[in-house]
């Protein structure tokens, strides 16, 4: 009862952060999983609600890199390193230009086959007066660009700043974002830092306000949108079907979201490339490249109910 009660504070905080460790203990029983696709589409048809959970392996197959393994390190620092608020503190231009390239690099980006799936799919079944949404943990608004509907982004958006003065929020798609990050972020471990003056970083452009931006992302050690968390707090709740796609399921609060749902008796299934700390919770696991199990899974099936 005492990880139940850990896990599900965690959750109920919001703190982002990343963790290795193999969750054990009461959230859920462990449970055998299939691979029956058979089976899944019965039970997808089934369904009329469904939670889609996503993360950077979704994002991959668009050829976002997942900043885990060989794309874990900008220049000679750990992504996950720059993406804390002690760091924009102690060096805004630096984390200013690891997002730059981020942001950069994820607009020459197209949607996926996952993205295209997850689209359709949504559209297919809200004729039918069911409902999908996405809860995911990709920051590159790709989901939005397919054309699905219902996202709660709890990481927040690459496409949107937010002033460190102010507060206001903001999309901003402007490439590059400022005049001197323009050529700016090459990510090779030789490359000089910019040092750009705080100055002469994105500035707000409120009214008299021309305070500091900074991206509006969820960085390592904040705390999740509360407005965002509720409403995911809600979805976690009243889901008849989860799915869970590419994820590495060690970055909380989300990687307890499938768990949650699973503890309450809901088919859970997860798409990845390999097992997961979390695979042992979930009813159905389909491995293999998400952009090839995801959209045969999705795919109109003769058992939906019409």
């Amino acid at each position: 009862m005492t990880m139940l009660l850990r896990n599900r504070a965690v959750v109920a905080l919001g703190l982002r952060m990343c963790s290795s460790h193999v969750t054990k203990g009461p959230l859920a029983d462990a449970v055998k999983h299939s691979s029956d696709m058979s089976e899944f589409h019965e039970v997808f048809s089934k369904a009329k609600h469904i939670a889609i959970i996503t993360g950077a392996g979704v994002s991959a197959e668009s050829g976002v890199p997942t900043f885990r393994g060989k794309n874990e390190k900008w220049r000679k620092w750990l992504s996950q390193d720059l993406a804390t608020p002690e760091a924009f503190s102690r060096d805004p231009s630096r984390v200013w230009e690891f997002y730059h390239y981020r942001r950069e690099l994820v607009m020459n980006k197209k949607p996926s086959a996952v993205h295209l799936a997850l689209a359709e799919c949504e559209a297919r079944l809200k004729k039918q007066g069911r409902s999908v949404v996405i809860i995911t943990q990709c920051i590159d608004d790709l989901h939005c660009q397919a054309g699905s509907k219902h996202v709660l982004n709890v990481h927040g958006s690459l496409m949107e700043t937010r002033c460190m003065s102010c507060g206001h929020v903001s999309v901003n798609k402007r490439s590059p974002i400022c005049a001197p990050l323009k050529n700016k972020g090459d990510p090779g471990p030789d490359v000089p830092d910019a040092q750009i003056p705080v100055d002469k970083l994105p500035r707000c452009e409120e009214r008299e306000c021309n305070g500091l931006l900074r991206p509006n992302v969820v960085f390592f050690g904040e705390t999740l949108d509360s407005h965002i968390l509720t409403k995911v707090e809600k979805e976690i709740e009243t889901c008849d079907l989860c799915l869970v796609v590419g994820t590495s399921s060690i970055v909380y609060p989300a990687a307890m979201f499938g768990p949650r749902i699973a503890s309450r008796g809901v088919p859970v299934a997860e798409f990845n490339i390999h097992t997961t700390p979390k695979s042992e919770y979930f009813m159905y696991h389909f491995q293999g490249p998400c952009g090839t199990t995801l959209p045969q899974a999705l795919a109109q099936h003769e058992s939906e109910v019409f």
